[in-house]
C-alpha cells in the first residue's frame, strides 16, 4: 500500500506504508490477485485471487488514528469463495478465479459483499461472534442432538464471552445466467438490485432473489458471424439507480437509461472519441478496446481506460474526453512485439480518488501513474521489491525512448513486461491506495 504524505513545499510525497504476503518468487499460480476493493468507508479491504479464495483486511485503528494517518491493514477474514467446476453440457471447465467483488452498503454489524468467477455470483455475509451459548436443553455442547426422552428438567441458556471469531457464509447464489464469461458486477445505489456483464449480455438482478434476473442489454447478433464488438465493463451511476454505463471493445462507452426502456439495447448517449488518422495502425482496433470505465465520485464524469491512455469524460458531453492522460505512450513503438507477447491484450483497470480530484491506473515494470486533474501533474511510481520497506518514499521514475539515458531514468528497452500492476483501488476518503502486482502476491499500500 502507499500513502501519500504532503512535504514541506506542499508537493505530496508517496510513501510505502505496508506490504502483505511474500516476496519471493515460488509464487503459484492461485496466488496471484486477480482484484481489489475498499469498503464504503474504507475500513476494509478485499482481494480475491485465482485460487478462488478473498481475504478481507481490516484497517488497523492505532494507523487509523494516528497524525499523520497512516494505511496498515491486517488480516480480518478468509474464506473460499468459488470452486474449480466443470460444464459437463459444453465440456468446459469453470475456473476458480475471483473476477470481480463489490461491497454493499453496510445496514447492520455484518457486512456484505458479492464476489464473482466466470459464471457465479455469491452474496457473502461477514460477521463477528465474541459469545457462545452453553446449556441448550435439546441439544449438547457438541451440537448433537439430545434424546428427548433423556431431558428431565428445563435449564436456562447461559451467554459467555469466547475469542473473536469472523465468519463468512454464502446468503445467496445467483447461477444460470451467463453464457459467455462475467466481467463485471456492479451494486446499484438503491442497495437492492446489481448488474452483471459478461461478453454479449448485461443482467439485472435483485438481491433477494435468486433463480431469475432481467436480461436489459444484449448485443449477440443473430448470426455470430457478424459480431463486431464485446461487452468489456459495465457500471451503475453511484447517484441515479436508473442510469448505467457500459464499454465496449471498439473504444466506444454507452449510457442506458432504464427509465426510457426496459430493455436498453437501444443507449441514451454515446462517448466516443474519432480517430486521429495519423495514429492509424494495424494495431488501431486492439489498443482502443476499453478495458476499464469508472464513474466518478459525484457521478459528474468517468474515466476510461484503453492500452495508452486514461481518458476522462464529462456525461454531458458526448464528442470527445475532456482529459486524456498518455500511461505509456512510449510503448506505441512496440506494439509489434507486444502483440506477439500477448501482453497487448493485458486488461489495466483505473480509479478515482475519494474527491475525484486524482486518477490512477497500472503500467509495466510495477509501475503505477497518478495523474492530478488539478494541476494536471503526473507521477510514475514504482511498486518494486527492493524498496518494499515501510515510510521508503517512492522516486518518480522516468522512461527514455531512445538517445543518451540520465540518471535515474530507465530505457523502454529495459522494462520487464512480466511485471505488471494490473488492479488498483483507492481509499474512498483519504491519500491511501493500493496496487496488486499481476506477478505476485502482495499488498502496497
Amino acid at each position: 500500500m502507499d500513502c501519500a504524505e504532503t512535504s514541506s513545499n506542499g508537493d505530496i510525497q508517496w510513501c510505502f506504508s505496508q506490504v502483505k504476503g511474500t516476496l519471493e518468487d515460488d509464487v503459484t499460480e492461485a496466488d496471484i490477485i486477480s482484484c481489489v476493493e475498499f469498503n464504503h468507508d474504507g475500513d476494509l479491504l478485499a482481494t480475491g485471487d485465482k485460487g478462488g479464495r478473498v481475504v478481507i483486511f481490516q484497517r488497523d485503528p492505532i494507523s487509523k488514528n494516528s497524525i499523520p494517518r497512516r494505511g496498515e491493514y491486517n488480516v480480518y477474514s478468509t474464506f473460499q469463495s468459488h470452486e474449480p467446476e466443470f460444464d459437463y453440457l459444453k465440456s468446459l471447465e469453470i475456473e476458480e478465479k475471483i473476477n470481480k467483488i463489490r461491497w454493499l452498503k453496510r445496514k447492520n454489524p455484518a457486512h456484505f459483499l458479492l464476489s464473482t468467477n466466470d459464471k457465479t455470483i455469491k452474496l457473502w455475509k461477514v460477521s463477528e461472534r465474541d459469545k457462545r451459548v452453553e446449556g441448550y436443553n435439546t441439544k449438547e455442547e457438541n451440537g448433537a442432538i439430545r434424546d428427548p426422552a433423556c431431558i428431565t428438567a428445563l435449564r436456562v441458556p447461559t451467554i459467555k464471552p469466547m475469542e473473536l471469531m469472523v465468519e463468512a457464509s454464502p446468503r445467496r447464489i445467483f447461477a444460470n445466467a451467463h453464457t459467455y464469461h462475467i466481467n463485471s458486477i456492479s451494486v446499484n445505489s438503491d442497495q437492492e438490485t446489481y448488474l452483471s456483464a459478461d461478453d454479449l449480455r448485461i443482467n439485472l438482478w435483485h438481491l433477494e432473489i435468486t433463480d431469475q434476473s432481467f436480461n436489459i442489454v444484449d448485443i449477440k447478433p443473430t448470426n455470430m458471424e457478424e459480431l463486431t464488438e464485446v461487452i468489456t465493463a459495465a457500471e451503475f451511476h453511484p447517484v441515479e439507480c436508473n442510469v448505467l454505463v457500459y464499454s465496449s471493445s471498439k473504444g466506444t462507452i454507452r449510457l442506458c437509461d432504464m427509465r426510457s426502456a426496459a430493455l436498453c439495447d437501444h443507449h441514451s448517449k454515446l462517448f466516443e472519441e474519432p480517430e486521429d488518422p495519423t495514429n492509424r495502425s494495424f494495431f488501431s482496433e486492439i489498443i482502443s478496446s476499453i478495458s476499464d470505465v469508472k464513474l466518478s465520485n459525484s457521478g459528474r464524469y468517468m474515466i476510461s481506460r484503453d492500452y495508452l491512455s486514461v481518458k476522462v469524460w464529462d456525461l454531458q458531453m458526448e464528442t470527445k474526453p475532456i482529459e486524456c492522460y498518455p500511461v505509456h505512450e512510449y510503448l506505441r513503438s512496440k506494439l509489434c512485439s507486444l502483440y506477439e507477447n500477448d501482453c497487448i491484450f493485458d486488461k489495466f483497470e483505473c480509479c478515482w480518488s475519494g474527491n475525484d480530484s486524482a486518477i490512477m491506473t497500472g503500467s509495466y515494470n510495477n509501475f503505477f501513474r497518478v495523474f492530478d486533474r488539478t494541476t494536471k501533474r503526473d507521477l510514475t511510481l514504482e511498486a518494486a521489491r527492493d524498496i518494499a520497506k515501510p515510510k521508503t518514499l517512492l522516486k518518480p521514475r522516468k522512461v527514455c525512448t531512445g538517445g543518451k539515458r540520465k540518471k535515474d531514468e530507465i530505457s523502454v528497452d529495459c522494462l520487464d513486461f512480466n511485471k505488471k500492476i494490473l488492479h488498483t483501488a483507492w481509499h474512498p476518503s483519504e491519500n491511501v491506495h493500493i496496487c496488486m502486482q499481476i506477478i505476485q502476491r502482495y499488498i502496497l499500500t
